[in-house]
C-alpha cells in the first residue's frame, strides 16, 4: 500500500473514531442505580457553621444527595459583576469528601438587591396597574432582557466553576417557575410579536376568530392590540395563558441549553416544577431534560392519602416518558405560619416515600435539611427542627434510608405500562374558569373528583397534556374531563378512538368551543355527537338532585349537581335520569356503543361515588391488571416493572388501622421482609404501612 493511500485510510479511521466516540457521549447521561434519597440544604441559612455537623448527621441517617445554591444569587454576586465562590467550594467539597451527591440550582429565581435598585423595571409587573416589590422572590420579568443579561452570566460563572466537580451529578435550572401574571411592556411587546406569528400578520383572521367585531373592539393595525388589562374576550384571555406557559417553557429551555455546553454527559438537567399544571406547558418545558422534578407537598395525619403523590408523578411520569425526581416535599409541619403546623404521625413519612417511588420517581429530597430561625419560611419545618439535633423525624429517616440501601436497586427505573389515561386540557381548565358555571366556590375543572374515582379504586393511569400532539391510541380507556376547548383534530382523534375499540367516560360541557374559545354553531357536543350517539340544545344550573330510582345503587351517593343538559339520544342508550318533575325528561347520563368501543356521557356533575360506578362500568369491559382492582382505599395498589424485569407491587395502607389482607397479586417476595408471600396469603399491613412485593 503506496503511503498516501495509508495516511487516507487512517485519516478516515480516525474520523470515523472520533465520531463514534461523539455518538456514544451524546448518549450518555447520568443513570441510576441507586434511590436518591435527601433534602436541600443551605449551610448559608444557619445562625452558626455547623457543616461539618450536618454532615456527620447526614452519614449517620444514610442520606445520599442533597440540592444546593438555587436560592443564593446575591451571595454568588453580592455587587454587581463581583463574584464569590469560596463559600460554595468549600460546602461541595465536604460534600464530595463525604460522598455526598450534590445538584446544584442556577439561583435565577431569586434576583440580588442591587439588581432591584440599579434595573427596577426587571421588578414585574402585574394586570391594572399592579407592582411587585423587592423582599420576596419571584418578583421579577422572567421575559425582560436585563434580568435575562445577568441570568446568563451568573449561570456561566458557575458553570465554568463547578462543571467538572465531580461531586456534582445534575443542575436545577431555576425554582418553581411559572409566569406569576406577569403584564410589563416588554412581556406585552413579545405577546403582540407571538399574536404576529400565530396569526401570519393576518389581523381579519384575528378579528374573525376571536369575535373583536363584538363590541365593535375589531383592530385594523397590531398597535391597537390592546393590553391585557382591560379584557373581556375569553379568546385572548386563554390565548395570554397559553402565551404565559410558552415563555416559562422558552425561559428554561435557555437555561439548559447554556447549562448544556458546560455539563458533563454523566450529569443531568432538571427543574423542580409545581404541581399547579395549568400554568405549565409540560411537554415543551421537559423536552431537553434528562430527568424533570417536582415539588409535592400534600396532606398528612388522618389527611394522608398518598393521592396527590400519585397525581404528581402520574403527570410527570407520563409526558417525561420516563422517571422523574422529586426535589421537595414535607417532612414535618409546613406553611409561611404556625397555622399549618401538622407533623407526619409514626409512619407516614417513610409511607409517602414509598409512594413516591410506587409512581416512578428516582429521587426523594424533602425541604430541608434543617428548619430556618428567620425569614419569611421560618415554620416550613425540615428534618432537623429548630434546635438542630436528631429526633422522631430524622430517625423515621434513618430507618427508610436504610432500606432504601438494602433493596433501592429493585425500586430504581421503575417502569409502567398503564392502560387507561386522563385527557388533560389546559385550555378546558382556563376556558372554565373565564366563563364559569359552579357556584359557591366549586372547582369549575373537576380533574380531582375523575381522578379520585380511579385511583381509589386502583386503576393506575397516566395524565395526558391532550392540547399538545399526543397520540393515545395505545391505550384502552379515556378518562376526559369537561372538555370545554379543543380544536376539530382532537374531537376526530376522541372519535376514532371510540370506533377502534377504545372506552370513553367523558365529562360535560365536552366540544362545546375550538381552539379559539369559539362556540361551535352547531348541535352539542359538535363533532362528538355520532360517538356520543346524542345531542343537546339546551342546559341549566342545578342544585344537588338525585337520581331517579338510584340506577346504580348508590344510597347516599346517588346525587348529581351544578350542571345538567337536556341529552337527546340519537344512538345512545339512556342510563340515569334527575329525579325532577322538569329536568327528569331527559337523560343525564348515557352510553353508547359506537364502532367497536363504547362512549359514556356524563351530561351533568357527579358525585364521586357515582362517578366511581362510571369509571367501574367502562374499566369491566377491558382486561386491566385484575388483582390490584379487588383492594379499595384505603388500600391503595401501585404497580411497575423493575430493572431486572419482574413485576414490583406497591400495597399501601392509609388508615391508622392495622389491616390483614388477602394476596390477590400473585406468589411474590415481600422485599421489605425478606419473606415469600404465597398467592392467597395473608399480607399484614400495619398502620400507615407498606408492603412491597416483587414477582420474577
Amino acid at each position: 500500500m503506496d503511503r498516501n493511500k495509508s495516511n487516507t485510510l487512517f485519516a478516515r479511521l480516525m474520523f470515523a473514531a472520533v465520531l463514534l466516540l461523539a455518538c456514544l457521549q451524546a448518549k450518555a447521561q447520568y443513570k441510576f442505580n441507586e434511590i436518591l434519597y435527601g433534602a436541600a440544604y443551605y449551610s448559608e441559612y444557619t445562625p452558626e457553621d455547623r457543616l461539618d455537623e450536618d454532615i456527620r448527621l447526614m452519614k449517620e441517617c444514610g442520606l445520599n444527595v442533597v440540592r444546593v445554591g438555587e436560592s443564593s444569587w446575591g451571595l454568588f454576586e453580592p455587587r454587581e459583576g463581583v463574584f464569590d465562590f469560596g463559600w460554595m467550594d468549600r460546602i461541595i467539597g465536604k460534600f464530595q469528601a463525604a460522598g455526598i451527591k450534590v445538584i446544584l440550582g442556577t439561583p435565577t429565581y431569586s434576583i440580588p438587591a442591587w439588581m432591584a435598585e440599579r434595573h427596577p423595571e426587571v421588578l414585574a409587573e402585574t394586570v391594572n396597574g399592579g407592582k411587585r416589590y423587592y423582599g420576596i422572590r419571584q418578583n421579577m420579568d422572567i421575559y425582560n432582557p436585563t434580568y435575562r443579561f445577568y441570568c446568563e452570566r451568573i449561570i456561566r460563572k458557575m458553570m465554568e466553576r463547578y462543571a467538572n466537580n465531580p461531586a456534582v451529578i445534575g443542575y436545577q435550572v431555576d425554582n418553581e417557575c411559572e409566569a406569576r401574571g406577569i403584564n410589563n411592556h416588554d412581556y406585552f411587546v413579545g405577546f403582540r410579536n407571538y399574536m404576529k406569528d400565530k396569526f401570519h400578520n393576518n389581523l381579519d383572521s384575528l378579528n374573525r376568530l376571536w369575535g373583536l367585531n363584538y363590541w365593535g373592539m375589531n383592530i385594523r393595525t397590531w398597535e391597537e392590540l390592546y393590553t391585557r388589562d382591560g379584557v373581556t374576550s375569553p379568546a385572548y384571555k386563554n390565548e395570554w395563558e397559553r402565551w404565559g406557559r410558552k415563555v416559562v417553557a422558552d425561559f428554561l429551555n435557555w437555561q439548559v441549553a447554556i447549562v448544556n455546553e458546560y455539563r458533563r454527559q454523566d450529569q443531568f438537567v432538571t427543574h423542580c416544577f409545581m404541581p399547579a399544571f395549568q400554568n405549565i406547558d409540560q411537554v415543551e418545558s421537559f423536552k431537553n431534560m434528562q430527568y424533570p422534578a417536582i415539588n409535592i407537598y400534600h396532606g398528612v395525619q388522618d389527611g394522608q392519602n398518598g393521592r396527590n403523590i400519585a397525581w404528581g408523578g402520574d403527570f410527570m411520569r407520563t409526558v417525561a416518558k420516563g422517571n422523574y425526581l422529586i426535589t421537595e416535599t414535607n417532612a414535618q409541619g409546613t406553611g409561611w405560619d404556625s397555622r399549618s403546623q401538622y407533623p407526619p404521625y409514626d409512619g407516614q413519612l417513610r409511607q409517602n416515600v414509598y409512594g413516591h417511588l410506587a409512581s416512578g420517581s428516582n429521587m426523594v429530597e424533602y425541604w430541608h435539611w434543617s428548619t430556618l430561625h428567620y425569614g419569611q419560611e421560618t415554620y416550613w419545618r425540615g428534618v432537623l427542627g429548630h434546635d438542630q439535633q436528631p429526633n422522631r423525624v430524622y430517625n423515621e429517616f434513618k430507618q427508610t434510608a436504610s432500606e432504601l440501601k438494602r433493596i433501592g436497586s429493585k425500586l430504581v427505573n421503575l417502569k409502567k405500562e398503564n392502560k387507561v389515561a386522563i385527557l388533560y386540557s389546559h385550555d378546558s381548565y382556563f376556558g372554565l374558569h373565564f366563563m364559569p358555571y359552579q357556584r359557591g366556590g366549586k372547582e369549575e375543572y373537576p380533574i380531582d373528583l375523575i381522578y379520585k374515582s380511579l385511583y381509589e379504586q386502583n386503576i393506575e393511569t397516566d395524565i395526558i397534556p391532550c392540547d399538545k400532539e399526543w397520540d393515545f391510541s395505545s391505550y384502552k380507556m379515556l378518562v376526559i374531563p369537561p372538555l370545554y376547548i379543543a380544536s376539530d383534530e382532537l374531537l376526530r382523534k376522541i372519535d376514532a378512538f371510540v370506533k377502534n375499540g377504545g372506552e370513553v367516560v367523558m365529562l360535560y360541557k365536552s366540544g362545546y368551543c375550538d381552539e379559539n374559545s369559539t362556540v361551535r354553531p352547531m348541535l352539542a357536543p359538535g363533532p362528538l355527537c355520532e360517538a356520543a350517539g346524542l345531542h343537546y340544545q339546551e342546559y341549566s344550573v342545578i342544585d344537588r338532585l338525585p337520581l331517579r330510582d338510584d340506577p346504580f345503587g348508590l344510597g347516599k351517593g346517588n346525587e348529581i349537581s351544578s350542571w345538567l343538559e337536556f341529552l337527546v339520544t340519537d344512538k345512545a342508550t339512556p342510563l340515569a335520569y334527575a329525579e325532577h318533575p322538569f329536568f327528569g325528561k331527559w337523560p343525564c347520563i348515557t352510553e353508547n356503543s359506537y364502532g367497536k368501543g363504547h362512549l359514556i356521557y356524563v351530561g351533568t356533575c357527579p358525585s364521586v361515588e357515582l362517578m366511581k360506578k362510571l369509571v367501574a362500568r367502562a374499566a369491566g369491559r377491558l382486561e386491566l391488571a385484575g388483582g390490584a382492582l379487588k383492594y379499595e382505599f384505603p388500600v391503595v395498589v401501585r404497580s411497575g416493572i423493575n430493572d431486572s424485569g419482574a413485576k414490583v407491587h406497591y400495597l399501601f395502607n392509609y388508615s391508622a388501622e392495622a389491616r390483614d389482607i388477602t394476596n390477590r397479586l400473585g406468589e411474590a417476595t415481600d422485599l421489605l421482609t425478606g419473606r415469600p408471600v404465597p398467592g392467597n396469603g395473608t399480607i399484614a399491613l400495619a398502620p400507615w404501612g407498606v408492603a412491597i412485593l416483587e414477582q420474577k
